[in-house]
């Protein structure tokens, strides 16, 4: 859960002029982000839950912005180690300069680079488990704030996004995704060939809302299994404020489990 910090972290970071200091999980994270555009909601914390990380396993996040959902995993499980890729240098500046303030540069490595054309380092390496949050909209559609376009449309056709996050991701690892409820078919039509014991996880609005606006999806790289719709999450009770089992998510960086690892 995203809440506004009253002190500075008293460490030096880019973009000081244009950035604020948030916390996440409660305060247990600090969270620098830029003023203006894409600011950190829920969904990173969500996508964080969703992962079956373990101690000792190494987590790839794409397009990790300012390191919200990195955080958030290498907080509640502190064996694990996340790297982190992302595009924008100011938003990589950022998630360095967040994994330094929280103490956890030893466990949180991002780099500089686009998807479509990593470094050898990435190229070459494989991961036990890949997160991602990838931009929502498709690049065709409507318009958008010059601020929040970057964070919010495409860079790439979502089904070539998640087949370059397949590529990074070890036999029988899982790949987590959080993103609009309505691209939920073109999302498990892009996992099909590579992907089974596809797990769906609904976020419903309030327990009366008839659709949920976004899913976290869980999926083995060469499963076999069959796909499950689960019961979902609601997120908010009918005073507006969140559920107790969103609260034990967004503030107590509590687990989601889509996934039973053995």
């Amino acid at each position: 859960m995203l809440s506004t910090a009253r002190k500075g972290t008293g460490v030096a970071s880019p973009v000081d002029s244009a950035a604020s200091d948030d916390r996440l999980l409660d305060g247990r994270l600090i969270l620098r982000q830029p003023r203006r555009g894409y600011r950190v909601a829920i969904d990173p914390v969500l996508l964080a839950a969703a992962v079956p990380a373990r101690a000792g396993d190494r987590v790839l996040d794409v397009g990790c912005g300012v390191g919200a959902a990195a955080l958030c995993l290498a907080w509640r499980v502190p064996g694990c180690r996340v790297v982190g890729v992302e595009r924008d240098p100011e938003l990589a500046a950022l998630a360095r300069h967040n994994a330094e303030v929280n103490g956890m540069t030893s466990r949180m490595v991002v780099h500089t680079a686009d998807l479509a054309a990593l470094p050898d380092e990435l190229r070459n390496a494989v991961f036990d488990l890949v997160m991602t949050n990838p931009p929502y909209h498709p690049r065709e559609a409507g318009t958008a704030s010059k601020w929040r376009d970057a964070a919010t449309r495409e860079s790439l056709p979502l089904v070539r996004w998640l087949e370059l996050c397949l590529r990074r991701l070890k036999p029988r690892g899982w790949l987590v995704v959080v993103h609009r409820a309505g691209r939920l078919a073109e999302l498990c039509a892009a996992l099909e060939a590579r992907c089974g014991d596809v797990r769906i996880l609904p976020l419903w609005p309030t327990e009366e809302a008839w659709r949920a606006q976004r899913v976290v999806v869980a999926a083995r790289k060469g499963g076999r299994g069959e796909s499950r719709l689960l019961r979902g999450l609601v997120l908010h009770g009918r005073d507006g404020r969140f559920t107790a089992e969103a609260e034990a998510v967004l503030r107590r960086g509590g687990a989601l489990e889509l996934v039973e690892r053995r």
